[in-house]
């Protein structure tokens, strides 16, 4: 809250500097903020009495905003790549699917790997759980489980992080 958005009767008061003017009624810290043309911002609203600040509330802004754009330079965004397989797989294609998921966890992304049934081959799930095992063990080298494998609907699932 800025200026006359505080409706408390009283407030702590802390200057431009830091420095505590003690509590004051709400009129004169608005007072004492108009006379330094600056604005009486509200910190901290839970205390009693609530704490404000004499500042200059345009350029508090625009440097809080700096500093969340700095912040978020510095984040790594870990996207989640995804590689399906089916029940009934042939070798090369399993290798060819390996292959790719090696390339995205080397990229540093966490792969989802999903096994997909129609049909009858639903019953026949420990087939795909197999399937999901083998592959999560021949990638165990640059690749950890992130996630086991699970029945998500028709699909069996399996999440990959790289090392």
């Amino acid at each position: 809250m800025v200026n006359e958005q505080i409706r408390d009767k009283e407030v702590r008061l802390i200057d431009e500097d830091g420095g505590q003017l003690g509590i004051l009624p709400i009129r004169e810290a608005q007072q004492m903020a108009y006379d330094k043309n600056l604005d009486l911002v509200k910190i901290v609203p839970n205390a009693k009495p609530p704490v404000c600040k004499i500042i200059d509330y345009g350029k508090y802004k625009f440097e809080q905003t700096k500093r969340e754009k700095e912040a978020k330079k510095k984040q790594k965004v870990i996207h989640v790549k995804e590689v399906r397989l089916s029940p009934n797989i042939g070798e090369h294609d399993k290798n060819t699917k390996m292959r790719q998921a090696e390339k995205f966890l080397q990229a540093g992304d966490k792969v989802k790997v999903s096994v997909r049934f129609r049909g009858r081959e639903m019953a026949h799930t420990s087939a795909g759980k197999e399937i999901l095992d083998n592959f999560a063990k021949d990638l165990a080298e640059i690749g950890a489980i992130d996630k086991p494998a699970k029945m998500e609907g028709r699909s069996m699932v399996m999440y990959l992080m790289p090392k």
